[in-house]
């Protein structure tokens, strides 16, 4: 490290009480998607402590979420975006600990606590040494990634990304051990639209279907035949991925169901691959309907594109991660991600890199639990290299110190 970014490092250490209570305080009082509120107005009650200014963003847009701006004294210069996700999941957190979730069926089992805790921990350093650089840094505080709205609205819709020149954000990883970090150049997750496909038949006793129209059959036959367009109508060497997750049809044993709805995911990698999925899965619904009698509708949602980190970004933040882990523990290859994150909305507005931070502990199991876990939780001594990726690769990128 030079000496500004040791500096910067030894700040770091000391406030890791600081941002530990800041994790668990979030952890203990969760909200899901598009329900922030009371994580927004503790974001801003610490940005206050420290003179950060910041703002909501336009209620039109979304109504969570705080944006905010640290200026650099050294004149002027770039401004780099740095992101973290707010909000929590719809689950029953099972483990005990001192700060378990307070909120009936809610939880940080994603690391989200983590995340928001870190980044205020780096705008308490950067407001603290806005001497030390150039231009501007913009904290995005973001809702709703885990539902795919907040990252559309806001870099997207909202054109918040495009107020910077390179964006940089990060993901706790319970599969890597804390002290570990994961740059990786081009793709890192997938893409993810959601599909909820309705079937609407005819109803009959079960005894006379062929008065009927069996949406549950009908159904049951797109379900299978969906895997024919991961498995015999698409490449093999480019991951496309088809999952069902929810199927709902019928009222009663004895009756030919007039109405079956079924919903699931598309995941891929390829952006072309991706818009052809969609069209094939409308034509595959619509053509076995028709075989049967049946009217199809289908309706979208896309969450994510396909993250891709941009080379020149990670070359800087893997430079980044050596100084604090050391070149050894750094990742730059692994295999992509089936799972989505829709930071990939602000990378497709603006070059930026996605890290991913070790937080598993195998003397604590849980740390090293899948996201989304009810008993999920995150070794707490990897939030001092969340807060450093944050602050050392901001002030370097500023300094163009690469």
């Amino acid at each position: 490290m030079n000496n500004v970014n040791t500096l910067l490092w030894e700040e770091i250490r000391k406030d890791h009480e600081y941002v530990t209570g800041l994790r668990r305080h979030f952890h203990r009082y969760p909200e899901v998607a598009l329900e922030e509120y009371r994580t927004t107005e503790k974001i801003e009650e610490e940005l206050d402590k420290i003179g950060v200014r910041h703002q909501r963003f336009s209620p039109e847009l979304i109504k969570t979420g705080v944006y905010a701006e640290i200026e650099g004294l050294k004149g002027k210069g770039n401004t780099i975006l740095l992101r973290a996700d707010i909000d929590a999941l719809p689950i029953k957190e099972e483990r005990e600990s001192d700060y378990k979730s307070t909120v009936e069926g809610k939880m940080h089992a994603c690391g989200h606590d983590g995340h928001t805790a870190s980044l205020i921990g780096a705008a308490r350093i950067l407001q603290r040494h806005r001497d030390l650089f150039p231009g501007k840094v913009i904290l995005i505080f973001q809702p709703a990634e885990e539902t795919g709205n907040g990252g559309k609205a806001i870099a997207d819709a909202g054109g918040y990304a495009s107020r910077a020149d390179r964006t940089f954000g990060m993901h706790a990883a319970p599969e890597l051990p804390t002290g570990t970090i994961c740059v990786m150049p081009g793709p890192n997750n997938a893409s993810v639209d959601l599909f909820e496909v309705t079937v609407t038949g005819k109803g009959a006793h079960v005894s006379t279907p062929h008065k009927g129209v069996d949406t549950v059959y009908i159904a049951s036959e797109m379900i299978v035949a969906l895997q024919s367009l991961v498995t015999r109508m698409s490449d093999p060497m480019k991951p496309l991925l088809i999952g069902v997750g929810s199927v709902h049809g019928g009222n009663a044993y004895n009756i030919v169901a007039d109405r079956t709805v079924f919903s699931g995911t598309i995941r891929a990698f390829d952006e072309d691959l991706r818009a052809l999925t969609k069209k094939r899965l409308a034509e595959l619904t619509e053509n076995i309907a028709k075989t049967y009698g049946a009217s199809v509708s289908i309706r979208w949602a896309d969450n994510a594109p396909v993250l891709i980190n941009d080379e020149e970004s990670s070359k800087e933040a893997q430079k980044i991660a050596e100084q604090l882990v050391g070149p050894e523990h750094v990742i730059t290859s692994r295999t992509p991600n089936m799972q989505g994150d829709d930071f990939a909305e602000y990378n497709r507005k603006v070059p930026g890199v996605y890290a991913y931070v070790g937080t598993g502990n195998a003397k604590r199991p849980e740390t090293c639990l899948p996201l989304h876990s009810a008993c999920f939780d995150i070794d707490e001594n990897a939030l001092n290299y969340m807060v450093g990726m944050h602050v050392l690769y901001a002030v370097s990128y500023l300094n163009r110190a690469f």
